[in-house]
């Protein structure tokens, strides 16, 4: 068994974890129960050693499709062959009384014709580190870890199974209108099937639920079922529990096909966030962001080591994300090394309170008022930002090639005091205004003097530097600059020249600029390209911007989704699927229905 490639996986979630369901019919990426617990299956990784959960029906020359249930989150896998047809749906439960089983569920059914399958689930617990014993009894198969750490694990079937070399088995045969159910979670004190006596019941509520909250979407305008299958992703990343957002569920897949740069995206980073709940406030889904300003405001009394806030936590706050290789994975395609944890945790992203400001004052304007002791915590953050805005750091991309003053945490320094000035006056409240404006004039004019390169005609990466970034495409989207300044526009026309192919945009010259310290190159970064398109709609050039958005709706994988980037064949690279490149999409569909439209645009920010 081969590995297959990113792009072919759709996804299904319960909003406390999220499992990759290839077109072959296989669940290779699982980390349960939890999004950041270790894996159970990990065949995306290495597919001898990570374990999976496959159903295959035994067709020649057969061909498939995968789809979702119209308005949800559950995935349907057709096979079609000359021999007949059918489909194994998949989906994690979701009730309505918020007590769901943390299950995966797949029903089998043959459409026409009389189909064999063969079922093979073979976790392999710990990240493929821990053994485990296997016990079978007629359709139920339990799954003990010999960690004490990992719970046990069933398989529950309406078929018989079987115990081989640790998996449980089975090949069975259906016939047109017949139904094989399996349900795969944690392990129940009577196992005599009793959870799928409810699987139609579960099937109907999850369903109902999907359907449910996607119709509070206020969108209506063009590529809606884009728009609406990029909300429904963002929100099988959020937190049910604690209302935190990850960036992507998965960890170790590359940016570069057997390089380095190998992340683990499953923990909640402010700015990734912050912009997604902008993405979801845009679409009428307030909940969601009363549900993170919650969740942020227990961060908001913290002292982290490197100033008031963490670039990152884990999803329930936790602040140690200590980096690890798991050394006996392959990797995907051979890209190594595997890494979990993620070290970026203990650098300084300056950027990181102008988004957690940006997402308070959204949350202000269309929520609930901020508390008193929450404002006096932000008083206290602009206060400590006020003295250290000036530092170098890491940037919006995380470099491990040294600390530099970067152009785009300047202006968030700038949309932190910005956005503190306008909530404060808003809502009337006391603060050192004149303080603040004294900062947001300093970094204004700090900005046009040091980070624009008169050689280019452009804003540049970091100051004292001649190399152009695609974060600069945020000026005009945070209101610093008009999208119509001749400044701006001879920017984004260096952009085009220098980073753009067609649709498709580079964070930086990663041959010239050697900023971020690693060997090797990266695809184009997808989010980038929908923020360079939200850029030409903003410059009124609608005509471009409606062509190169439609291009780009052309890479999303077959069932909508993107991973963080794209590689220079079209193929889909980094961790999968990624929060900032679907709230991106988001806000570029959203502001370019709206002036191709021809309304209003004053309702925003």
């Amino acid at each position: 068994m081969g590995f297959q490639p990113i792009e072919d996986y759709g996804v299904i979630g319960n909003m406390r974890s999220l499992a990759l369901v290839g077109s072959s019919g296989s669940i290779d990426f699982l980390c349960y129960p939890s999004f950041d617990s270790p894996t159970i299956f990990a065949a995306l990784l290495d597919p001898e050693k990570g374990g999976c959960f496959s159903i295959r029906p035994q067709l020649d020359c057969g061909r498939t499709k995968q789809l979702y249930l119209p308005e949800t989150n559950i995935l349907i896998t057709r096979f079609l062959s000359e021999c007949g047809v059918a489909e194994v749906t998949d989906f994690m439960s979701i009730l309505s009384d918020d007590k769901s089983p943390n299950e995966v569920v797949r029903m089998v059914r043959v459409v026409k014709g009389a189909i064999a399958f063969s079922l093979c689930c073979d976790p392999r617990f710990d990240y493929a580190r821990g053994s485990h014993t296997t016990t079978v009894e007629g359709g139920h198969a339990t799954f003990t870890p010999s960690s004490s750490g990992c719970p046990p694990i069933s398989l529950s079937a309406t078929v018989p199974l079987q115990e081989k070399e640790g998996a449980a088995v089975s090949c069975f045969t259906l016939q047109a209108g017949e139904t094989a159910t399996f349900v795969f979670g944690a392990t129940i004190d009577e196992p005599d099937h009793i959870e799928l006596q409810h699987v139609a019941e579960r099937f109907d509520a999850t369903s109902r639920y999907w359907r449910d909250w996607i119709a509070k979407s206020n969108y209506t305008g063009r590529w809606r079922e884009m728009v609406n299958r990029s909300a429904l992703m963002l929100k099988l990343l959020v937190s049910q529990k604690y209302g935190s957002m990850i960036a992507a569920p998965t960890f170790g897949l590359p940016e570069d096909i057997g390089g380095e740069r190998n992340w683990d995206y499953r923990y909640t980073w402010l700015r990734d966030s912050s912009f997604s709940l902008y993405a979801l406030i845009r679409l009428g889904f307030v909940e969601e962001s009363e549900a993170f300003i919650r969740w942020l405001k227990c961060r908001l009394g913290e002292d982290a080591e490197r100033g008031p806030l963490q670039v990152m936590y884990a999803i329930d706050g936790t602040k140690n994300l200590d980096e690890f290789t798991l050394d006996h994975l392959r990797g995907y395609r051979d890209s190594k090394p595997v890494r979990v944890g993620n070290a970026a945790y203990q650098q300084l992203q300056l950027d990181i309170y102008g988004e957690m400001l940006d997402s308070i004052y959204l949350s202000n304007k269309y929520g609930d008022g901020i508390s008193h002791e929450d404002w006096e915590d932000v008083k206290r953050i602009l206060g400590w930002l006020g003295k250290n805005w000036q530092r170098p750091d890491e940037g919006i991309w995380e470099v491990r090639g040294g600390p530099r003053e970067f152009l785009h945490s300047r202006l968030m320094c700038w949309v932190a005091f910005d956005r503190g000035i306008r909530l404060g006056q808003k809502r009337s409240l006391t603060a050192p205004f004149p303080e603040w404006y004294a900062a947001r004039d300093a970094i204004h004019e700090d900005i046009y003097k040091n980070f624009w390169s008169a050689k280019l005609a452009a804003f540049v990466q970091s100051k004292g530097s001649e190399q152009l970034d695609a974060a600069v495409l945020l000026m005009p989207m945070m209101r610093f600059i008009s999208p119509v300044d001749p400044m701006w526009l001879s920017t984004l026309d260096a952009i085009e020249r220098n980073l753009v192919e067609d649709t498709l945009v580079y964070r930086y010259d990663i041959n010239r600029s050697h900023v971020d310290g690693l060997q090797g190159t990266e695809g184009s970064f997808t989010a980038c390209s929908f923020w360079y398109i939200e850029c030409l709609a903003r410059s009124h050039k609608l005509e471009k911007a409606q062509l190169l958005f439609e291009k780009m709706l052309g890479y999303a994988n077959h069932v909508g989704l993107y991973a963080e980037q794209m590689g220079r064949s079209g193929e889909h690279l980094g961790n999968y699927p990624q929060a900032l490149t679907h709230l991106a999409l988001i806000s570029a569909a959203t502001y370019l229905d709206r002036q191709l439209s021809k309304k209003d645009d004053t309702q925003w920010r």
